[in-house]
Formats: C-alpha cells, sequence, structure tokens
C-alpha cells in the first residue's frame, strides 16, 4: 500500500544563511513520501540558487518564484502546486526533527480528518532566547501537550505556524490561505477553531524555531500587536460573542482602548470597568467607566480581559471563578 504523500508549502525570501540547515533536515526525515513545495518571494540574496541547487539533486523540491508579494500569497501559490493530500508548513530558517514527519502524519492517520496535528516546538538563537519567547514556548507547548490550545486563543497564537499538518479537504473547509488578514497564522489558527477542528495532544519536541533579530515576526508591520487585537476581536465577536448578553470590557491602559474604539466603530454595545481609581467615574470615548464591582450587578455578562499585569490576571481569575464564570463562556482574557 503506498504511503500518503504530504505537501510542505514553505515560503522563503532572504534566508541564504538558514537554507542548507532547513533543506537538509527536510531531507533526512524518516517519512520520505514528501514534497517540498517552496516559493521564493524576491530574494536578493543567494537563497534562490541555494534552493535549485538542492532542486536539482533532489526532485521532491519544487521550486518557483512569487507570482505576488508577500507570505500569503506565495502560501496560496505553494498549496496551488500541492499535489498531496496532507498539507503541512514549513519556515525555511528552521530545522525539523528526524522524525517531524512521521509523528503528525500517525496522529492523523490515526485520528482520522477533523483533527490537526501539531507538536511541541524548541526555540534555538546563537544570540539566546529571551525571557518573553522562553515563556511562549513554555506556554504554548503546555497547552499542545493536553490539546487544549484553544482555551486560550485570545491571548496569542495556540498554533505555531511552521508546526502542524491537516488533511487537505479540512484545510479547504477552512477557506486555507485565501484570506488576505495578517498575521496569517493567527487568521488559519482561529479558522481552524471556528471550524472545530480537534486539536491532537502531543509531547514531543519536533520542531526548532530559529529566533534572530531580523524575523518577519519581529520587523514587519503585520505582526504588530495592534493587528493582534483587531483579529482577535473579529472572531470573537463572529464565534464566541452572544448578543443576547451584556458585553463588559475590563481595563483601561492601551489594549482596553484600542478594545473599546474597536467596539464603538462596530457599533457593538458594551459596559466598561477597570480597577484603576483615577479612571473609574471618568469619560473616554464618550463612555464612562465604572468599577469592577459593579459586574455583580450585571446580569449574564461576557467579559473580555484587556488587563496584562501577571498579578492582576491571576486577581481577576480568582474573582471570576469565585462567581462561577466559567473561561471561554463568561470570560475571554485578551492578553
Amino acid at each position: 500500500m503506498q504511503k500518503p504523500l504530504i505537501s510542505i508549502l514553505t515560503p522563503c525570501k532572504n534566508a541564504a544563511n538558514f537554507l542548507p540547515e532547513c533543506l537538509e533536515s527536510i531531507q533526512k526525515q524518516s517519512y520520505t513520501n514528501w514534497e517540498l513545495l517552496i516559493i521564493d518571494d524576491g530574494s536578493t540574496d543567494e537563497s534562490y540558487q541555494i534552493i535549485q541547487d538542492f532542486a536539482q539533486q533532489d526532485k521532491r523540491i519544487k521550486l518557483f518564484k512569487n507570482k505576488g508579494n508577500g507570505i500569503i500569497e506565495a502560501l496560496r501559490f505553494a498549496f496551488s502546486k500541492s499535489s498531496g493530500a496532507y498539507i503541512t508548513r514549513m519556515d525555511s530558517d528552521d530545522i525539523m526533527s528526524q522524525n517531524k514527519l512521521d509523528v503528525l502524519l500517525s496522529k492523523l492517520l490515526f485520528n482520522g480528518k477533523n483533527h490537526i496535528a501539531t507538536g511541541l516546538v524548541s526555540y534555538f538563537s546563537e544570540e539566546g532566547i529571551s525571557d518573553g519567547y522562553k515563556s511562549y514556548e513554555t506556554w504554548l507547548n503546555q497547552l499542545t501537550r493536553n490539546g487544549t490550545n484553544y482555551s486560550e486563543i485570545y491571548k496569542e497564537c495556540v498554533i505555531p505556524s511552521p508546526c502542524w499538518m491537516i488533511h487537505k479537504d479540512d484545510l479547504l473547509a477552512c477557506d486555507a490561505f485565501n484570506p488576505d488578514d495578517y498575521p496569517e497564522d493567527y487568521d488559519l489558527t482561529f479558522r481552524f477553531y471556528k471550524h472545530q477542528l480537534k486539536v491532537i495532544p502531543c509531547n514531543q519536541v519536533i520542531h526548532f524555531w530559529r529566533d534572530y533579530s531580523t524575523r518577519t515576526s519581529r520587523t514587519h508591520k503585520h505582526y504588530a500587536q495592534n493587528y493582534f487585537l483587531e483579529i482577535k476581536l473579529k472572531y470573537f465577536l463572529e464565534i464566541d460573542y452572544n448578543t443576547s448578553r451584556p458585553l463588559v470590557v475590563w481595563g483601561a491602559g492601551f489594549k482596553g482602548k484600542s478594545i473599546a474604539k474597536l467596539l464603538i466603530e462596530k457599533r457593538v454595545d458594551f459596559i466598561w470597568i477597570c480597577n484603576n481609581q483615577k479612571k473609574i467615574g471618568k469619560h473616554i470615548y464618550n463612555h464612562e467607566l465604572f468599577d469592577v464591582t459593579s459586574l455583580n450587578d450585571i446580569k449574564q455578562a461576557q467579559c473580555v480581559i484587556t488587563v496584562a499585569n501577571k498579578e492582576s490576571k491571576h486577581n481577576i481569575k480568582t474573582f471570576l471563578k469565585s462567581h462561577n464564570k466559567r473561561a471561554m463562556e463568561d470570560y475571554f482574557f485578551f492578553c
């Protein structure tokens, strides 16, 4: 019986320093029935020539130039050229563990369609990993171990962009790479959530995620935090917001004000609360801010929480749980 073909989609731009290590890690996979669709997105370094050299030696590697511009159009183009029943992504500066494709495919074959397979990730860098990225790695991996990724989807992207695999039919059902919304990985993750694809738990590190100062997620405007807030609110209103219940925004810092402004623009009514005594009773954007204790008088409220301080978040969780409020039904942490 022939093994299923896996299509690996890889956008590439100016990754010459990292490409050989990346491509070699793909060639060394224990699972061998794969094709790599790698799209050069206007590189100005030696990336194209490096890939071309590999492709001449390995017919599974298929190199194209992006007909459009940017990572979404590169992914869209790669997907259009794919032939595999299973689809995965890879970043041109990262490294696969030798069993990555085996692990992901085995989980999908066992669980069937309507599932997404992912695995643990490990950041690495010549300059060392910052506390922020290490914290993100720990948080992300804990969710993946339990398959509870969606439970904190409004905080950060809960499925790492270069470390998932899905049946092509399920990806098509989620509209694949057609939306032009950035950040594209977070948008796709929300669509996995919207279509209720189940995340398969995994406790193996299968992807090594390279960090460096010029990485796209560090430098491109599409990955700025204000874009994250817009995409979070967009999908909250679409998926989890119950229009028959009062909506409460908790917090009046930068993120709270950003969410409030977006809600006003969308003409969505809300009640605004905070624990900053200097702001309580004042009006921002013509909305009065109330003390958090007023939440006790609001029946069936849904709370969007924009407070970032760790201690404050802990206290808010304790308060909400003591009032029998349920995460992802009654309250949603946006940071």
